[in-house]
């Protein structure tokens, strides 16, 4: 108790040395001040205050943050559209003229993103009003690549800069919507009976060419068939008259009448047509005369055969 009594300035100086310890967690900046007036910033860790004078107003975060925004606008052609998209931003760095900027330029968290938000908002309408709402779904990478460019130095004024902006969903009123769908069927309808049609055609033309092409070769094996059936029989007709020419010189040499070869031959075509007639009626006349005309065709065919022979030789 006498100590105490004794030594009790120094009991009100440790206190007063503790008061003035204070700890900055992993991820933010202290801003210390006197009097309202800025003094130094404060890093993380365990740092030291001046009691009772300095004090810190605020903690700034320089990790990254997000927000999620959902707002409309108005295309050029008066459709409404209405944006879900998400933003992420953080502080530039953690320099000293940074942090200052952080902490002073806004009142407080609040009107940050509110005039963050806001700002980007103004930025995508004034992009989308001078699109038509055909042109919207298509225009995503555009829109963000607007909004970077038109806010990349207002956020650098207040310390901060935009790491990514997502626009996770854009859609129109229900009448649109149900237009637009409308539309897809009937393009994707459209661009079906197109395919069906042309493969129609393929099939068609493939049929016909295949078609073609098989009365072709069927056309050259049939006119090849009639050379090589037209070269045999000639090949027969010149060695039958061949035969009947040796024939009838042997007939000759032994004083036989040549009517004996005609004959042979008359009876042998009549034996042929019986052969070969696939039971088809072939009416003859059997009358002398007729048999007699026949025998002088004959005699006058081989003489018109044999004068032709001596021409050749």
């Amino acid at each position: 108790m006498e100590f105490l009594t004794s030594y009790w300035w120094v009991i009100v100086i440790v206190l007063i040395l503790f008061a003035g310890l204070k700890t900055i967690n992993q991820g933010f900046i202290g801003v210390v001040t006197m009097f309202g007036k800025y003094r130094r910033v404060l890093s993380p860790g365990l740092n030291f205050l001046i009691p009772f004078l300095e004090q810190i107003s605020r903690k700034v975060s320089i990790q990254n943050r997000s927000v999620e925004m959902e707002f409309q606008a108005v295309t050029a052609d008066q459709a409404n559209v209405y944006f879900k998209s998400m933003l992420l931003y953080a502080v530039q760095n953690s320099h000293e003229e940074t942090i200052k900027k952080v902490a002073f330029k806004f009142l407080s968290e609040r009107d940050l993103m509110q005039a963050l938000t806001r700002t980007i908002e103004g930025t995508i309408r004034s992009f989308v009003a001078t699109k038509r709402q055909a042109e919207i779904l298509g225009l995503r990478k555009e829109i963000v690549e607007y909004v970077k460019e038109q806010i990349d130095h207002l956020l650098e004024e207040w310390g901060y800069h935009l790491l990514d902006l997502q626009i996770n969903d854009i859609t129109f009123d229900k009448q649109i919507m149900d237009s637009m769908s409308k539309v897809v069927a009937s393009n994707n309808l459209k661009a079906a009976a197109e395919n069906e049609g042309q493969a129609l055609l393929i099939t068609k033309t493939k049929g016909a060419e295949a078609e073609g092409n098989a009365i072709k070769i069927a056309a050259e094996a049939e006119r090849t068939a009639a050379q090589l059936r037209g070269q045999g029989v000639a090949l027969f007709r010149e060695e039958v008259a061949r035969g009947m020419s040796q024939a009838a010189e042997q007939m000759k040499q032994a004083n036989l009448d040549t009517n004996v070869i005609l004959f042979s031959m008359w009876t042998e075509a009549i034996k042929n047509f019986a052969e070969v007639g696939k039971g088809n009626i072939i009416f003859l006349d059997g009358s002398s005369e007729s048999m007699q005309r026949n025998m002088q065709q004959i005699m006058a065919m081989m003489q018109m055969k044999g004068d032709n022979n001596q021409s050749r030789n």
